[in-house]
C-alpha cells in the first residue's frame, strides 16, 4: 500500500471515529468545526493559497455542513455556506480571478434589488435577517465560489484531493445515521420521507449529501483506485452510501447521485479509446448488478416499504395524489408570484409570506428555480440562464472537462427538490467551472495513478 493510500485509509478511519465520538458528545462537534475553521484560515494565510488550499478547506466544510446540523449544536444555521464564502474570498485575495469571472460578479449584482425589496416589505413579525439569509446565502455562496473557480487551472491530482476532503466528513455522518437508527422495524411505519432513518434530521438534505457521497466514492473508484484494496474500499463505500441514501425514503438524493454516475460513465465513454471503453461498459454492468443487490437488501430491511415509496404509493399500496410530495403546489404559487411581479419579483424572503397570505399554506420553497423567479423576477431569470448555460459552454468547448457537465447536473437536480438550503449545490456548481488538467495529453486516466 502506498503512502497516499495509507493516508486515505487513515483519514477515513479517523472520521469514522469522529462519528462515534460526536454522536455521544455532540457539543464536541461544534468545537471541532470552529477549531478546524480557525486552523484552516491560519493555514491559508501561511501558505498564501499557493496550491488552492482554499478548495480543500471549502470542500471539507461542505462535507461537514449537514452533519453539523444533524448534531443540533449551537452554531449558525448557515455555518457551512459562511465558511465556504470565507475561504473563497481568501482565495480571491491571494490568487485573484480571471476576467471571465465578472460574469458571476454580474450574477451577484442581479440579486441585490430583490434583497432591498424584501427588507422593505417583509412584515414586522418576520425575522428579517433570518428570512433574507435563509434565501440569499445559497446564491451568494455560489456566486463567490464561482468567481474563484471560473477557469482556474487545477491538476487532476489536486482535484482528487478536493473530492477526498469532501468525502471524509460524510464518513462521520454515515456513522451517525447508523447509530441513530439501530432498528428499522420500529422506525419505518409508512412510505413518507423518514427523519428517524436520516439521523433525526431532514431526510431531503441528508439524502442529498448521501447521494453526493455515493457519487464521490464512485468517482474515486474510477479515477483513484489503482490497487485492488482501494477498489474494494471505494466500491464498498459506494454501496453503503447508496443503501443509507435509499433508507432515508427521500428520493431526490438517490436520483441525483445515480444520474451523476451515469453521466460520468457516459462522458468518459465518449473520450476513451477502445480498450477503456470496454472498461466503462464493464463498470456500468457491475454497477447495475450491485445496485440491484443493494435495492433488494433495502427492500428486505424496510419490509417492501421502499418499493412502494419509489412507486409513489402509501403503506397500503394506494397511489398518492402528489408525485412530488406536495412540492408542485409550492412551485405553482411561486410561478404565479413571478407572473404577478415579473420585473423585480416579490423580494427576497417574501415568497413564504405571500404564499401564506394568499393560500394559507405555510411552507418554505423547495425549488430554487421557481424561488428565484418569484423573489427576483426577470433578474432571477437572467441569473438562472447564466448559471445553466456557462458549464454547458465550458464542456462543449473542452470535452476533457468531464466534471463540468457532471457537477452541473448535481446542481440542477438538487435545486429542483432541495433548493439551496445547504452549501453543497453552490460549491459543487463552482467546481464545474474549474479547468482540470489531466495527465497524458489531458485525457482522464482510468486506474492509472492514485493521489490524495
Amino acid at each position: 500500500m502506498t503512502k497516499d493510500e495509507k493516508f486515505y485509509l487513515k483519514a477515513l478511519l479517523f472520521h469514522l471515529g469522529l462519528g462515534v465520538l460526536f454522536f455521544y458528545f455532540r457539543f464536541l462537534g461544534a468545537i471541532y468545526a470552529i477549531i478546524v475553521l480557525l486552523v484552516g484560515i491560519g493555514y491559508v494565510i501561511k501558505t498564501h493559497n499557493r496550491n488552492n488550499e482554499v478548495l480543500l478547506l471549502a470542500a471539507y466544510f461542505v462535507g461537514l455542513d449537514v452533519y453539523i446540523k444533524m448534531l443540533k449544536v449551537p452554531i449558525l444555521n448557515e455555518f457551512g455556506k459562511y465558511t465556504v464564502i470565507v475561504f473563497m474570498l481568501l482565495g480571491v485575495f491571494y490568487k485573484g480571478f480571471s476576467k471571465g469571472a465578472f460574469l458571476y460578479a454580474f450574477f451577484i449584482a442581479l440579486l441585490i434589488p430583490a434583497i432591498y425589496i424584501g427588507v422593505e416589505n417583509l412584515s414586522l413579525d418576520a425575522n428579517i435577517r433570518k428570512a433574507v439569509a435563509f434565501n440569499i446565502t445559497g446564491p451568494a455562496c455560489l456566486g463567490i465560489s464561482a468567481i474563484y473557480c471560473f477557469r482556474r487551472v487545477i491538476s487532476i491530482h489536486r482535484f482528487k484531493d478536493v473530492l477526498a476532503m469532501l468525502l471524509f466528513p460524510f464518513m462521520a455522518l454515515l456513522v451517525h445515521v447508523f447509530l441513530y437508527t439501530p432498528d428499522f422495524q420500529q422506525a419505518i411505519t409508512n412510505t413518507s420521507s423518514n427523519s428517524a432513518t436520516s439521523g433525526g434530521f431532514g431526510p431531503n438534505q441528508v439524502s442529498t449529501v448521501l447521494g453526493l457521497a455515493m457519487f464521490v466514492a464512485f468517482a474515486r473508484l474510477l479515477l483513484s483506485s489503482p490497487s485492488r484494496i482501494m477498489q474494494l474500499i471505494n466500491g464498498f463505500l459506494v454501496l453503503i452510501f447508496a443503501y443509507r441514501c435509499i433508507i432515508t425514503f427521500s428520493r431526490g438524493g438517490m436520483f441525483t447521485g445515480l444520474t451523476m454516475m451515469v453521466v460520468l460513465l457516459g462522458v468518459l465513454y465518449l473520450i476513451m479509446d477502445l480498450k477503456n471503453k470496454g472498461k466503462i461498459v464493464l463498470m456500468g454492468g457491475l454497477g447495475v448488478v450491485a445496485g440491484l443487490l443493494v435495492w433488494g437488501y433495502s427492500s428486505l430491511q424496510t419490509g417492501g416499504m421502499i418499493d412502494k415509496r419509489y412507486a409513489n404509493q402509501d403503506a397500503a399500496g394506494r397511489e398518492k395524489a402528489s408525485v412530488l410530495s406536495g412540492r408542485e403546489t409550492l412551485m405553482e404559487t411561486e410561478w404565479q408570484m413571478f407572473l404577478d411581479n415579473p420585473l423585480l419579483g416579490v423580494g427576497v424572503g417574501r415568497n413564504k409570506e405571500v404564499r401564506m397570505e394568499e393560500t394559507g399554506i405555510v411552507a418554505a420553497s423547495h425549488n430554487e428555480m421557481t424561488r428565484m423567479l418569484a423573489e427576483h423576477g426577470s433578474l432571477g431569470l437572467l441569473g438562472l440562464l447564466i448559471l445553466f448555460l456557462t458549464p454547458i459552454f465550458i464542456y462543449i468547448n473542452d470535452r476533457s472537462q468531464i466534471f463540468a457537465l457532471v457537477f452541473m447536473v448535481f446542481w440542477l437536480l438538487t435545486i429542483n427538490h432541495a433548493a439551496m438550503r445547504i452549501a453543497a449545490p453552490a460549491f459543487i456548481y463552482a467546481l464545474a467551472l474549474l479547468k482540470v488538467k489531466f495527465n497524458e495529453n489531458d485525457q482522464p486516466p482510468l486506474h492509472r495513478e492514485q493521489t490524495l
